[in-house]
This record gives C-alpha cells, sequence and structure tokens, in this order.
C-alpha cells in the first residue's frame, strides 16, 4: 500500500499524534453513558505517582497545567482519561482507503481501533470503554493518538508493542512477523484480584481489555448475538418436545449493554419472548433505537401484564425492563408466570464496579456508593445476588431450566453465600452454558465465532461475503458427518437471515459459528474475491477469543474439561504464540475478559486478507493451528466429541499427528484408595 497523499485534516491529525499546542481544555460531555466513578482506592503518594504515570506524554512546559486537569480528573472520575486530548473529528469505522498509512495492514488496525471506539458501538465512549463496564480499548486519549501515528508511520518490517494501552513502540522485525503485538492487564498471578485492577489501571499501568475491546476485534452486540442465538435455539431443545415452538415461551435473563445487549435479538432469532431486564435507561434506549429490542417498560405491572399477552398469543417479542432483574424473577413467581429459560448477563466479572446493580437502589444512588462507600456497596450487592438466587431456585423447582451464561453469576452468588451448590458442595446446581451446550456441541467440534469486516464500509461487499460464506456452508454440510449436522444447518439458517436481521452496528462485519474446515473455506473464497475485484477492498478477520482455543477459562470456556486442566492457561498462551509466527496480523494475550480479573486468560488475532498468495498462504497456517489446538487440548481432556473431531482431521491431514488418550475403565480406579 502506498503511503495515502495527506489531503484532509483527519489524516492530518491521525499523522501528528501528541499536538504541538497545547489544546483548549474540554468540557466533559455527560451525553455519552459516562462511566461510573472508580472507587478512591490510591494513597495521596499513590495518587501523585498517577499523575507523574500521566505526565510522561506530554512535554516539560505543559506539566504545571496538566498536572492539576489530571489530579482533578482522577478526583472527580478516578481515573485520569485525558479528556483534552480526545480528537475532534468523529470516531467510526471509515474506509480503509481514508487512512494514512503504509501498510495496508496497518490501515486495517486503524480502522478496527475506531470502529471500537465509535459511539454507537462502544459503551462509555468518553473513556474509551467498548463493552462490559471496563472493557478498554486505551487507558487514555494520549495512548490511542501515539498508537494511531505509530500505526500510520509503520512500515511492513517493523512491529508496534503495545502493554496495556501503551504503546511501547516501533520494533524492527519482518514482513511475515505480527505488525501489532498487544497484551492486557497481564499481571504477575499474585497481584490480579479485583482491587489490583482498580490500583493499578488507576496508576495509569494496566488495563482490563475484556476479550475483543483491547485486541480490536469487538463489531458491536452482532459478536455475541449468534452464539446467544445457538445457545437459546438449542436449550430450547432441551426443555421442548421435539416439533415444539418456542413461540410463547418466556426466555427470563437480565443486561441491555454491550455483550448481553445481543439477548433480545438471539431470542427473536429463537422464536420467543425475550423478558431483559436493565437497570440503567441510556443503555436500554440505545438498544431500542437501534433495533435489538422491540418494546420498553418502566414499569413492572404493566410489564406483567404485556408478557401475559405475548403468551396467551404465542408471539415473537423482545421486551426490555427498565428496572432490576430481582424484581421481575420475584413479580413473576407471583404471578404465576412460567419461565422456560432463565439466565444473567449482566457484568458480574466486574461486580463492585458497576458490572452490577443491587435491587432497592436507584441506579444514580448505586453509582455513587460504589464509588464513595464501597464496602456498604459490596453488601448490598451480595444481599441481592442471595435474594436473586432464592427467586430463580423457585422458579427452577417449577421446571424453569437455569443456565449461567459465562458471566460469572454462579461464581459470585456463591461467594456471597447464596444457595447455589449441588450436594457435593464443590459444583454449582446449574450448568455453564458451555458445559450443557455450546462446549459439547461447537467447542469440542471446532466450531466457534469466526468473524470479518469489510474494510471498504460498503454493505455490497458485506452481502457478497454473506453469498460466499453460504455457498460455502451448504458444500461443506453435503459430506459433513452426522455429528455436526445440526450446527451446520443452523449455522447456514443464520446466514440466510443475516442482513434480514440488520445485525449490524458500527463496521459492516458478520459473524459465522464455523470449524476448521469452515473457516479457511471461507477466508481462501473471500482472498480470491478480493484478487478478482468481487470484493472491493481488504477483509479483517477474527474471531471472538470466546472460542475453541482462544480461551482458558474454568467458569466458561473451559469449565467443560473435566481432567483437572481447566484451571490452567496453557492453551491460550499457545495458542497466540503459535498464530503469531503463522501469519496472524495482530495477536492479543488477555488477563480477565469476560468472567473477571485474575480469572481467565484468553488471547485473539486479526487477519488481513488482501488478495494476495501471502494471505492464501498465511491464512491456511494460521486458521488451521487456530481452531485445531484447542480440540488438541480438549480431546486430551477425554471430551468424546473433540477425539471424534481430532481424529477426522488427523485423517484428512496427514501431517498433523496429535497425542491421543488412552480411556481407563471407570472399575480399574473404583477401590484403588480405600484403605
Amino acid at each position: 500500500m502506498k503511503a495515502i497523499e495527506m489531503t484532509t485534516d483527519f489524516q492530518k491529525q491521525l499523522l501528528q499524534g501528541i499536538p504541538e499546542e497545547l489544546p483548549s481544555k474540554k468540557t466533559y460531555s455527560k451525553a455519552g453513558n459516562p462511566a461510573p466513578k472508580r472507587k478512591d482506592i490510591l494513597s495521596k503518594q499513590e495518587k501523585k505517582l498517577a499523575v507523574q504515570n500521566a505526565l510522561r506524554y506530554f512535554p516539560k512546559t505543559w506539566h504545571r497545567e496538566l498536572a492539576a486537569e489530571f489530579a482533578n480528573e482522577l478526583i472527580m472520575y478516578g481515573r485520569i482519561y485525558m479528556h483534552r486530548f480526545k480528537p475532534e473529528y468523529q470516531l467510526y469505522a471509515r474506509p480503509i482507503s481514508e487512512y494514512p498509512a503504509k501498510t495496508l495492514q496497518a490501515a486495517a488496525i486503524m480502522l478496527m481501533i475506531q470502529n471500537n471506539l465509535d459511539p454507537a458501538v462502544a459503551q462509555h465512549p468518553e473513556e474509551l470503554i467498548t463493552y462490559g463496564g471496563n472493557g478498554a480499548v486505551f487507558q487514555n486519549w494520549a495512548q490511542y493518538l501515539l498508537t494511531m501515528k505509530y500505526l500510520a508511520e509503520m512500515t511492513e518490517e517493523q512491529t508496534l508493542h503495545i502493554y496495556s494501552g501503551h504503546p511501547m513502540g516501533l520494533f524492527p522485525s519482518s514482513k511475515d512477523a505480527p505488525r501489532v503485538v498487544v497484551t492486557n492487564g497481564m499481571m504477575i498471578p499474585n497481584y490480579s484480584k479485583p482491587d489490583d485492577w482498580e490500583k493499578f489501571n488507576a496508576l495509569g499501568v494496566t488495563q482490563y481489555g475484556q476479550m475483543t475491546a483491547g485486541s480490536y476485534m469487538y463489531i458491536g452486540p452482532q459478536g455475541i448475538v449468534h452464539g446467544t442465538a445457538i445457545t437459546v435455539m438449542n436449550a430450547f431443545r432441551k426443555v421442548l418436545q421435539k416439533d415444539e415452538s418456542p413461540n410463547g415461551k418466556v426466555f427470563l435473563t437480565a443486561g441491555l449493554g454491550g455483550m448481553s445487549g445481543a439477548q433480545p435479538k438471539a431470542g427473536n432469532i429463537a422464536g420467543c419472548i425475550t423478558v431483559c431486564a436493565e437497570v440503567n435507561p441510556e443503555a436500554a434506549k440505545k438498544r431500542h433505537q437501534q433495533g435489538w429490542v422491540d418494546e420498553l417498560l418502566i414499569d413492572i405491572s404493566n410489564l406483567v401484564k404485556r408478557t401475559k399477552e405475548a403468551i396467551a398469543k404465542e408471539e415473537v417479542v423482545s421486551l426490555a425492563y427498565i428496572g432490576n432483574i430481582v424484581e421481575v424473577w420475584e413479580q413473576f413467581y407471583e404471578e404465576e408466570i412460567f419461565v422456560h429459560l432463565g439466565s444473567d448477563q449482566t457484568s458480574l466479572h466486574n461486580p463492585w464496579a458497576g458490572g452490577y446493580y443491587p435491587v432497592g437502589l436507584t441506579f444514580e444512588k448505586a453509582n455513587m456508593m460504589m464509588a464513595k462507600n464501597p464496602l456498604e456497596f459490596k453488601k448490598q450487592v451480595q444481599e441481592s445476588l442471595r435474594r436473586q438466587i432464592n427467586a430463580i431456585n423457585k422458579h427452577t423447582a417449577k421446571g424453569t431450566y437455569f443456565f449461567d451464561y459465562g458471566n460469572a453469576f454462579l461464581l459470585e452468588v456463591s461467594r456471597a453465600g447464596g444457595d447455589v451448590m449441588a450436594d457435593n458442595n464443590v459444583d454449582f446446581k446449574y450448568p455453564s452454558y458451555v458445559q450443557d451446550i455450546l462446549g459439547p456441541m461447537c467447542f469440542d467440534y471446532g466450531f466457534g465465532p469466526f468473524r470479518w469486516v469489510c474494510t471498504s464500509g460498503n454493505p455490497k461487499d458485506l452481502q457478497q461475503t454473506d453469498a460466499i460464506a453460504l455457498e460455502a456452508m451448504k458444500k461443506i454440510k453435503t459430506t459433513a458427518p452426522e455429528e455436526i449436522q445440526q450446527q451446520m444447518q443452523d449455522n447456514i439458517t443464520w446466514i440466510e437471515e443475516a442482513e434480514n436481521n440488520k445485525l449490524v452496528v458500527g463496521s459492516q462485519a458478520r459473524i459465522l459459528y464455523a470449524d476448521t474446515e469452515g473457516r479457511m473455506k471461507i477466508a481462501e473464497t473471500f482472498n480470491e474475491a478480493i484478487a478478482k475485484g468481487e470484493i472491493t477492498a481488504p477483509i479483517v478477520l477474527g474471531r471472538d477469543h470466546h472460542d475453541v482455543s482462544g480461551t482458558d477459562s474454568p467458569f466458561r470456556e473451559t469449565s467443560n474439561i473435566y481432567d483437572g486442566s481447566k484451571f490452567t492457561a496453557d492453551m491460550a498462551i499457545h495458542n497466540v504464540i503459535g498464530d503469531s509466527f503463522r501469519g496472524a496480523t495482530w495477536v492479543s494475550i488477555h488477563n480477565g475478559g469476560g468472567v473477571g480479573w485474575g480469572e481467565v486468560i484468553n488471547g485473539g488475532f486479526g487477519m488481513v486478507l488482501d488478495g494476495s498468495d501471502e494471505a492464501s498462504h498465511r491464512l491456511k497456517k494460521m486458521l488451521f493451528f487456530d481452531v485445531n489446538n484447542g480440540i488438541s487440548r480438549r480431546s486430551w481432556a477425554r471430551n468424546k466429541e473433540a477425539l471424534f473431531a481430532i481424529k477426522r482431521e488427523m485423517k484428512r491431514t496427514p501431517n498433523l499427528k496429535v497425542t491421543l488418550p488412552n480411556v481407563v475403565e471407570i472399575d480399574i480406579l473404583e477401590h484403588l484408595f480405600d484403605k
């Protein structure tokens, strides 16, 4: 890619980085759904250190003025965001040709970063937070400005290394190396508790990247809606008769933020009544305006009435209740509304800083208490969790199927002393959705959230990719074994209806659950179409870290690993290292995404397809490893579905040789330690 001639102010600002002259101080916008104030956790000396750390980005002549300003930000918000340096231009994913970069790969990364900070996509855009309450792209605006400048200057012989949002610099590498390597929150293990995040993030030395925010691969709620739709469809298959329709059946849940905002749309796709509670009015209104939820209700008596009406008419509809989920569970029980499926997708990985709002407090009072009286707030949260699980237990006694949707709900309920443990006092009484559904049905077979972004910004390119993916999936299905026929058909149905479901928010992106064969075939055909000009600009491939081999998470992605290794993180580390030398354009490794700081390690990648032979070579090597690394680990854990998948892959790929387990007969072990 040739350097783009500077013709716009936007391009000039990107190339400038930290401005040469100190910008005027900005008034902090309260219109963009501001993040809650973080707790006051630093000592006086540590606060001085935080300011000192922040001033490193700026010339000494600015320090006196900025020191007072940054100190005030730290007092007001609990973080130094550097609002003065937020750029004046709009943040959104522009066509790739508008980015002033020397390489297509760098321009694509710039596009992805801006998409993650687009106010239509990001949860708290003023604070550079994309989703999950604390999933940050950068810690502050100086980091953003420097990163974009480095990307604009980068050649194909350099790699940008980013430490928790901080661009450490451009280092000589090679054309085959990743253009960017990202780490987020990689703490020494003994410093990976929730308050450690609060402290070291306030100091400006680490950040919580969630799963796809800090690696620039978030594509709006669509990124999770497909997995949620698959989960809800298969959960209904567990509780309904073979030919019984989900129409008029209730799915009750909570959360309408970044990832959880996918739930109403997924319920509509699955064909049920979705009732979703959300305490933040702005989040609920945003999803309603974007068409992701059908109706908003603010009075619980009206919610009860509307739900009963929808049941009677066997409707397919999504209802957002602006209020607390605990009230809904309790009221539905009193009103004898039968809930077929129940879950929760509040951000309980972040329970003390805005991820969960306790019943009995208004949204505003809760935000104030979490900052000013964190001990009382924690007490209220745990009381609310106990009350919520008590109501859920009443429903499940009537036949409700409740599952943990990977947000650490059951874990935090157990820590709060709620009635959630099984009789053995080791396991939870309710399954994780990965244990029951996505693990054995998808991840063990290699199916996971493969995604792509059309960097032209042209909807016609996205339509073309949909057609390519659909044709590939249909062809693969004709020879697919019986074990994966349902998965293939669900994905064919999904891609057939994708455009009609209006899933795009921000970039022209799509997600599809595909296995090794599907991902490689779709990607190769994309690359060929780009080379022929049938797709007008490069495509960025990626995935949610929530996948076959990207994440080691004992309470979610690897919760169906039963050999004792679910608390290890070798797989995620090998995933990132392996992808990096097999052709990834960028790689990332994070602590904490999805279920909480210190609870998980997850890794991801981005890959730019530009129609070249080199891209074809890279995608074949990298996508193959990216999936089969995880299937191999799952097969070693004796998961029968993964054993089937890896044996099938070794027959297709003679150069693949995986260590297989010898399964032990249980009776051999039965009396070994009786004496």
